[in-house]
């Protein structure tokens, strides 16, 4: 079994050093990617000397999901079998990484990624900011991806195994922050089996460079067109069954049951008369019918989270 490490860098060389020395003997290679870093991250990893160290240098600066694209194809070429996703700025401890690899080599999991949720240690030393903009963005998260199971979506320690990640199309994947999302997002129109592994989180004196304002301003689009399209592809076009029927069905009866409202009651407070019983019942049935379709949609979109792990996809 072959593991390799990712290591994705921009402005860590203060931590790399550390973090390479950290990783332990289970790696047989480790993949730095200098994506373009001003501080030569890059020379200073391949300084250290380790001779399982290789390092990619990208000649412009793409972010976090293009230095991982290039990590990852340079893994695979190398004959990784379990590919891992460790940030270069130390707020992840490589000892760790057994237990996120494992539930890949005991044969239960295409992909794992740690969750900081599940660690009351680590609950306690995240910043406040983080705890709720996590908490907002995985369910915002669960819906677009299709995993209501997991939680931190935007944690970046993960491993995937060489079958899943060749099934992907890698040059379609996010080039900047929202790759670790849209990875999931893809990994479920391929029925890969994902599972959250408790891992704690190192805060020390990094700086992140994933603002608050960035994340509100650049991730609901791209969320919204994940849902769209994992929607489409799971229900109409992969495959068509009740809940299909009842999108149908409920997205009609819910713009019915919304246009007509508003329409009446513009109706009702220019003219200062009430309306009557019957278009009030004619505005809210398609309206409670709607929603009674919509949440027996999602029950099924739920129970349908890939579940069985193939070993030869």
């Amino acid at each position: 079994m072959i593991v390799a490490a990712i290591l994705p860098c921009y402005r860590v060389s203060g931590q790399i050093a550390a973090v390479i020395r950290a990783i332990g003997p289970e790696f047989t290679h480790i993949v730095v990617v200098d994506d373009c870093c001003p501080e030569s991250s890059g020379e200073v990893a391949a300084a250290i000397g380790d001779p399982r160290v290789t390092v990619v240098k990208r000649a412009r600066n793409g972010g976090v999901g293009a230095a991982m694209v290039d990590g990852y194809r340079t893994a695979l070429a190398l004959g990784a079998d379990i590919l891992v996703k460790i940030d270069g700025d130390g707020q992840m401890a490589p000892a760790d990484a057994a237990r996120l690899i494992r539930p890949l080599t005991e044969g239960e999991a295409d992909y794992a990624k740690g969750n900081r949720f599940r660690d009351f240690k680590a609950l306690a030393a995240m910043p406040p900011t983080r705890l709720f903009g996590n908490s907002v963005l995985s369910f915002l998260v669960k819906a677009a991806s299709g995993y209501w199971t997991v939680m931190d979506p935007t944690n970046g320690f993960t491993a995937i195994r060489r079958e899943v990640l060749e099934a992907l199309m890698l040059e379609r994947l996010d080039s900047g922050y929202f790759f670790e999302i849209d990875l999931l997002c893809r990994l479920y129109l391929v029925e890969a089996v994902v599972v959250d592994v408790a891992l704690p989180a190192r805060y020390g004196d990094e700086t992140s460079s994933l603002s608050v304002a960035r994340v509100a301003r650049q991730f609901p689009a791209k969320l919204g067109r994940a849902f769209l399209r994992r929607l489409l592809l799971r229900y109409f076009v992969h495959d068509f069954n009740m809940a299909s029927i009842y999108l149908l069905l409920a997205v009609p009866m819910l713009l019915f049951g919304g246009i007509a409202g508003v329409f009446e009651w513009v109706r009702s407070v220019e003219s200062g008369q009430v309306r009557s019983a019957g278009t009030v019942m004619l505005v809210a049935m398609p309206v409670i019918l709607g929603l009674q379709l919509l949440l027996q949609s999602i029950a099924i979109d739920i129970a349908a989270v890939p579940k069985r792990f193939v070993k030869n996809r």
